[in-house]
This record gives structure tokens, sequence and C-alpha cells, in this order.
């Protein structure tokens, strides 16, 4: 009787030492999972114009002044048709002809930029077909110039592309240049959509 106890003391007591150390086993491994450290999401297009935004003002002077300068045939023919209330087909002509020529200048640089050797932009399919699309969407725009609204509309189409093109496809443009190019096409474009609205809104008067 006593033998018999003793074994099922022994028994007892190595099934709760097993049953310890599957606690343990199991305890230590949550731990290692909390502590492992969960994959970082891919950066989305915001959070890279936002970490961009911070080196704007580090680029090169002459392309910050020539870049806002560049600002000015789009912003001025939106200001000077809302101040006098009157809409200009000469000066809405002018401002989707300038915009055509920028968007189609977009392409030109982007096919520049993967040329060189020592560019990390690779002269592959993707990169300098991508070029064209810009010039292509120009021209189009030229090619509804008659009528200022699916122009305009053109335009803004091609200089959210390039934009989008820029940031995405070509990341390793420099960050202040992105950020330059971010605050570039956002003025363009309420520019344009200003004339747009100006279109509608005011009577149309020209200037001869």
């Amino acid at each position: 009787m006593l033998s018999v106890a003793l074994r099922s003391a022994l028994s007892t007591q190595r099934g709760r030492g097993a049953f310890s150390l599957i606690r343990k086993h199991f305890h230590s491994s949550a731990v290692r999972l909390k502590k492992r450290a969960q994959p970082e999401p891919p950066p989305r297009e915001l959070d890279l114009i936002r970490y961009d935004m911070k080196h704007l003002w580090k680029g090169p002077k002459p392309a910050l002044i020539l870049g806002f300068a560049g600002l000015l045939p789009f912003i001025s023919p939106t200001l000077l048709m809302a101040v006098t209330e009157t809409y200009y087909p000469q000066l809405a002509y002018a401002q989707v002809a300038y915009a055509a020529s920028i968007v189609s200048f977009l392409g030109g640089a982007r096919w520049g930029f993967a040329l060189p050797e020592s560019s990390p932009a690779k002269p592959d399919w993707i990169n300098l077909a991508n070029s064209v699309v810009p010039s292509l969407l120009a021209w189009v725009t030229m090619l509804m110039s008659d009528s200022i609204v699916p122009a305009a509309t053109m335009a803004i189409m091609g200089l959210g592309i390039s934009l989008h093109y820029d940031l995405t496809l070509l990341p390793t443009y420099p960050s202040w240049f992105k950020a330059l190019r971010t605050v570039l096409t956002f003025v363009a474009f309420f520019s344009l959509l200003g004339t747009i609205v100006i279109n509608d809104l005011y009577p149309c008067k020209y200037f001869y």
C-alpha cells in the first residue's frame, strides 16, 4: 500500500511539473510575441509631402526664385479678372497656354533626370514612357483651347499627374524639389480653377 501511494504521489508531482513547464512556455511565447516589433506600414503619399515640406527652403536660391516667379503667369490672369469682375478670353488663353508649356516641361525634366548613367532612375520603359505623358496632355490641352473649361481641366489633370509621378515613381528627387513642386502645383491648380469659375460667374469682354 505504501509503494502504491508513493508511486501515485510521484506521478501527481510529475504531472504538476509538466503542467508548470507548459504554462511557462506559453507565457514566454506570449511575451516574445508582444515584444516583437510590428512591421511599419509603407509611407503614404501625403506622409511624404509632409516630410518633404520641412526641406523646402533648403533648395538652391535660383531654383526657389525662378520657381515662385513662374507662378506669376498663373496668378496674374485670375487675379486681374477677379478684381475687375470680368472674364477676358485672351488672358484665359494665355494662362492655359502657359500651363500647357509647364506640363510639357515637367515631362522633359523627368526624361532628362533618367538619362545620366549616375542617375538613380533608370531609363527604362516606365520612366521614359511616363515622361512622354505630360507632353501629350499639353498637346491635347492646346487642341481644346477654343473652349477654356475643357482646356483648363486638361491642364489641371496634366499638373496633377506630373506631381503624382514625381512623388511616387521617382522618389529619388531631392526633398526640397518635391516640396517646391507640391507648392507650385497647388497654386497653379487653384489659379486655373479660379479661371474656370470666373468664366461662368462674370461677363465676357475682349481687349480688342
